[in-house]
């Protein structure tokens, strides 16, 4: 993983450390990744450590053991191929019919290689049913195959009161009815369940326009345009804003719904190193030296695209360089909230408000309702004049139903609750109980000596496993447990970073965090996973809330050694 601790952005100059003293000298430069402006004025909830560090690396021999598992998968997957086509096994997978023999294929065979072959084998991981609210414990239906994981059966069998580690419900908002959802029963009442029409036709209704000045209110943008759908809001709305001609720097870790609407947008996509400003730069720098390929002309206009907390890494944007950049460059800046909006920044504004920077130092904010407000759909929000363009040109708003007025009802709640109206401190709270466990459950990883990536203000708490068998024997155990986590694999992330990943949440308790360290620890020694290097033996003794309020002592213990 990139370091972003070996450079720092003054007033849109590229500065090395290697040639000025330990500390930052200059008066006017970023601080710990943080402007001088918005440390006095907008005083963000930083301190001395800065956010973005290197990753620790495991040893060789993980690496090597980990590309040689998926070596003999693949000779097997092919001797498994050679039987089927013998027919000494039978294939379950997607085949022409025989009457379309002389056809182009429709399935690819070798595209499917994988998934039929390596994914085939861990695919009993993936796909669960559950069949409760997604609180800090839900209810999972069992299943089982009959086939080697081709195909599933309920048993009829409920699995009550798993951990939920795995689910985006950061403020604890997804939980069953309660009386402080009355408003959204009464907007079932009044509105029903559909809309029935698209936001151009007969589909924008009062409780859209409601919600839209809150949520403008809340980012303090000018305006704000809601979407049914989160993953259509960067899908369908990019190709509107960028077009053959145009440049679109992209973090080579962004979202697939980013990467879809980067390419049918049509622009020239070039992507850099994942939250690393000098290879932002360097693109920068080249892109507008070149210009256009074959012409040379200069580009119509250049859009960097990154998300505020990355889903599978769990880090957070280098955002305050990136501004930097963005305006030394005169680029323009669009920022995917779906994972950092409701959970990061002592508002729950996002990362934005994390750094303190200005509302307008970004161009395009986009975000999610399906995390923090519990609910689904996205929204578009920045200057006034960009949201009445999207209002007007946004394939989704054309062709896609409206959000549900239920949905809004919730997002409107949600919003209500985070921003204290009524005099209601339960945003700051929940927000406030977020991060104590976020960096509760990082320490404790981190002394058990296991390699986690992300960020101290990140929800998202990767556990790198690498082997893929390990992977598959630490999720069938976890559930075993009766806790629940989401497995990541390849295509999802590079082929040898295979991992766990725990979504924090508000709703946990520090007994429930225990309950779950205790089993991940167990677990650890057991599948030999802890490859820290600063790795401690025994399981440490649990710490009282006392120790975990006081911010210096988590910094020293969370100390990367020097090498």
């Amino acid at each position: 993983m990139a370091s972003l601790r070996g450079s720092v952005v003054t007033n849109g100059t590229l500065h090395n450390p290697k040639t000025q003293h330990s500390k930052w000298q200059s008066t006017d430069c970023v601080k710990n990744g943080i402007a001088k402006e918005a440390q006095q004025n907008r005083k963000p909830r930083f301190f001395d450590k800065p956010i973005f560090d290197s990753y620790p690396e495991p040893p060789l021999y993980v690496l090597v053991f980990t590309y040689m598992a998926y070596v003999i998968g693949t000779l097997f997957g092919y001797l498994r191929d050679f039987m089927r086509s013998l027919g000494i096994e039978k294939c379950n997978a997607a085949v022409e019919r025989e009457e379309q023999k002389d056809f182009v294929p429709l399935y690819q065979d070798f595209e499917n290689f994988y998934k039929r072959n390596l994914y085939m084998r861990v695919r009993d991981l993936w796909n669960q049913t559950v069949c409760s609210a997604p609180g800090p414990y839900f209810d999972m239906m069992e299943k089982v195959s009959d086939d080697r994981n081709w195909t599933f059966r309920h048993t009829g069998r409920v699995i009550k009161n798993v951990v939920n580690m795995g689910s985006y419900n950061y403020l604890g908002l997804a939980v069953k009815y309660d009386e402080s959802m009355k408003s959204v029963k009464d907007t079932l009442e009044k509105y029903g369940v559909g809309v029935a029409s698209t936001r151009h036709e007969m589909g924008t209704l009062d409780k859209h326009k409601e919600l839209e000045d809150l949520m403008a209110k809340f980012l303090n943008v000018e305006a704000v345009m809601t979407f049914g759908m989160g993953f259509a809001t960067n899908s369908m709305n990019i190709p509107i804003l960028v077009g053959k001609g145009c440049l679109i720097l992209s973090d080579e870790f962004n979202h697939t719904s980013i990467i879809l609407g980067a390419r049918l947008s049509g622009a020239t996509i070039r992507p850099f190193k994942h939250n690393n400003v000098q290879s932002l730069e360097k693109l920068l720098r080249e892109s507008i030296i070149n210009g256009q390929p074959r012409t040379g002309r200069a580009w119509k206009k250049i859009l960097i695209v990154v998300e505020g907390i990355y889903s599978m890494e769990g880090s957070i944007v280098n955002l305050p360089q990136i501004v930097a950049l963005k305006k030394k460059y005169k680029a323009y800046l669009y920022i995917d909230e779906a994972h950092s909006i409701g959970a990061t920044g002592s508002n729950c504004q996002g990362v934005r408000d994390l750094f303190g920077l200005a509302p307008e130092d970004v161009d395009v904010y986009m975000g999610t309702f399906t995390k923090s407000f519990a609910a689904s759909g996205g929204y578009i929000a920045g200057k006034k004049e960009l949201v009445d363009y999207v209002r007007i040109h946004s394939h989704s708003a054309a062709y896609g139903t409206s959000m549900s007025p239920v949905v809004a009802a919730q997002i409107i709640r949600s919003l209500r609750l985070i921003t204290g109206e009524d005099g209601n401190l339960g945003g700051r709270q929940r927000i406030q109980q977020l991060t104590k466990n976020i960096k509760y459950f990082r320490q404790r990883l981190t002394e058990m000596g296991f390699i986690i990536y992300g960020d101290d203000y990140s929800p998202i708490i990767p556990v790198l496993l690498y082997m893929p068998a390990k992977i598959s024997v630490f999720g069938r155990y976890l559930l075993k447990k009766k806790i629940g986590v989401v497995l990541v694999g390849f295509p999802a992330t590079s082929l040898a970073e295979g991992r766990a990943r725990f979504c924090l949440s508000s709703a946990h308790t520090r007994e429930t965090l225990d309950e779950v360290l205790e089993v991940v620890d167990k677990l650890g020694d057991m599948l030999n996973v802890k490859y820290f290097p600063c790795k401690k033996s025994g399981r440490p003794a649990l710490y009282n809330e006392k120790s975990f309020d006081n911010e210096a002592s988590f910094d020293e213990v969370n100390m990367q050694p020097e090498a």
